[in-house]
């Protein structure tokens, strides 16, 4: 049986690969108690509160950490969080897919293969990329799998999982199988047992299986009519618990890793082929914008004004009840106090400094490094000035970036590729029964997020156009980038040849053919070769 017999750990990962994707996951999912509750105590290992945060030495320094630091008792925490991790995953994920990738079909495929493409990419399938793209920035890899449910649809879809909710198989580099698991909510909160379902994807077959444990043990196998998530399984599965997805030859999930080599992984054989985050190596940058942008605010707190008056002039609140400072209040009566030599004004202004200049450098710089080390330029997370620029000027300012997505759309593609062609074959499969599919993997075609405008456009059009480098149905293609109805196309383009005059409405009477030097002259004189002046 594929899926565990017995009770194992679980997830079984090694140590240190669990350790940074948690704190990966910390710093992506922007919450400081989650960055907290991390951090706290943070030493070689995690502790709820080691002394080594609160000493010298070599211990306490390898200890440092901002979000480590615990808040004392009884404070308000006053520790801010700027979540770069979150724009870094997103800005990613926006350059890869921010336009949606086109998926074409073989060259010998039917008309009905290109279809089922297209409404695979109309049914949501752009969304789903941009949610793994985040994911795969975050966590160093996504998984993008198969799915469907008859009651929800009548076609299966692809689903995105993360990379800490599956336990991967490799056979030199390439996925051959993977388990992905999900903690099932219990019905009552007061019970700490720990059910999971198992989903297992071998080539041609999906394994469920339900699990009774705790948080670090994966327990006793449980019936899957047991949960009411897993009970519908129940009635599909044979007695190995598995099905048959309808494409034998196909594996229904695809791994993309975000960038390989994982540096800090590689000598861990069991994440070896594990993709690298973006956050690898910068955490460090992300905790110490954090301290920086929350002694600036702290800077603004100590910076409003404070008065210092003398006793005597609060207004008393009543027996027991203190006294207090009305700040409204216009006029005060004769006060018998002794003013200070030289000062006739007994209130004393507090007014510190906001170090505004100082803090701002300080988190650009820390911006800057940050994300230069995670593969990115600097102008991709900053504000525009408002001044008009071009999309050349965009990719040179972004030239860093662009490189960035260029190598991992060199992971996408393929992944892309093998879960279309997995989706294809169990769309043709026993258990939806559609005809005339193609079953190769199709050709993916990454868009530029960066798009020409208008002017950029027909520039380069007329600069073709009298290089004689282009023909008119290439210009037409290159300016207007989003059709792809061949028939309008080749309209626009007999539109411009007869309004330019290369070409008469009815050759059939001129003999014209086309694009030619004696295109639009009649073939029995008048026109070029027989001496005469061409018309105007």
């Amino acid at each position: 049986m594929p899926l565990p017999t017995g009770d194992v750990t679980w997830p079984p990962v090694d140590d240190r690969v669990q350790y940074a994707l948690a704190d990966w996951d910390a710093w992506y999912s922007s919450e400081p108690d989650r960055l907290e509750a991390r951090y706290l105590g943070r030493g070689y290992r995690e502790a709820v509160d080691r002394p080594s945060q609160h000493r010298g030495g070599v211990v306490g320094r390898l200890a440092r950490w901002f979000w480590g630091n615990p808040t004392p008792e009884g404070e308000k925490r006053d520790k801010l969080h700027v979540p770069l991790a979150g724009d870094i995953a997103r800005t990613s994920s926006e350059l890869l897919f921010s336009e949606a990738p086109k998926l074409l079909a073989p060259e010998d495929a039917s008309e009905a293969t290109q279809q089922a493409l297209d409404k695979l990419m109309e049914g949501g399938l752009q969304p789903t990329l941009l949610e793994a793209g985040e994911i795969c920035a975050a966590l160093g890899g996504a998984y993008l799998r198969v799915v469907w449910d008859e009651d929800v649809s009548d076609r299966p879809w692809i689903d995105a999982v993360a990379a800490d909710r599956a336990v991967p198989e490799f056979r030199y580099g390439r996925l051959v199988a993977v388990t992905f698991w999900t903690v099932l909510e219990a019905d009552d909160p007061t019970d700490r047992r720990v059910f999971r379902h198992l989903e297992r994807h071998e080539r041609g077959r999906i394994f469920h299986g339900l699990y009774e444990g705790s948080s670090t043990s994966l327990g006793a196998v449980r019936p899957l009519a047991d949960h009411p998530v897993t009970a519908p399984f129940a009635a599909m599965v044979d007695e190995e618990g598995g099905l048959d997805t309808g494409a034998p030859d196909h594996l229904t999930a695809a791994y993309v890793p975000n960038v390989r080599p994982a540096r800090a992984w590689r000598h861990i054989p069991t994440a070896a082929y594990w993709g690298q985050s973006d956050f690898q190596g910068i955490e460090g940058l992300m905790d110490q914008l954090d301290e920086t942008y929350s002694s600036w605010m702290r800077d603004v707190q100590n910076g409003k004004g404070r008065i210092v008056v003398p006793d005597s002039m609060l207004e008393s609140l009543g027996p027991g009840q203190g006294a207090a400072w009305r700040e409204e209040r216009r006029i005060y009566s004769g006060l018998q106090m002794l003013p200070r030599p030289g000062d006739p004004n007994p209130l004393t202004v507090v007014q510190f400094d906001i170090r505004v200049q100082e803090h701002r450098d300080t988190c650009q710089a820390l911006v800057e490094q940050a994300v230069r080390q995670a593969g990115y330029s600097a102008g991709s997370f900053g504000e525009s000035d408002g001044q008009p620029v071009t999309a050349t000027e965009v990719k040179a300012r972004n030239r860093r970036s662009l490189g960035t997505a260029g190598r991992k759309g060199l992971y996408w593609k393929p992944g892309i590729a093998d879960i279309t062609a997995a989706y294809m074959a169990v769309l043709a499969g026993p258990r939806f029964r559609v005809t005339g599919l193609a079953l190769e993997p199709p050709e993916v075609e990454l868009q530029d997020g960066i798009s020409e405008g208008p002017t950029e456009l027909a520039t380069t059009a007329e600069l073709l156009r009298r290089a004689e480098a282009a023909s008119t149905e290439t210009l037409v293609r290159m300016v207007h980038p989003d059709w792809s109805d061949d028939d309008r196309i080749q309209k626009e383009v007999d539109a411009i040849l007869a309004e330019s005059g290369r070409v008469v409405a009815d050759p059939t009477l001129t003999g014209a053919e086309g694009e030619g030097p004696d295109a639009g002259f009649p073939s029995d004189g008048g026109g070029p070769g027989d001496g005469s002046t061409p018309p105007v």
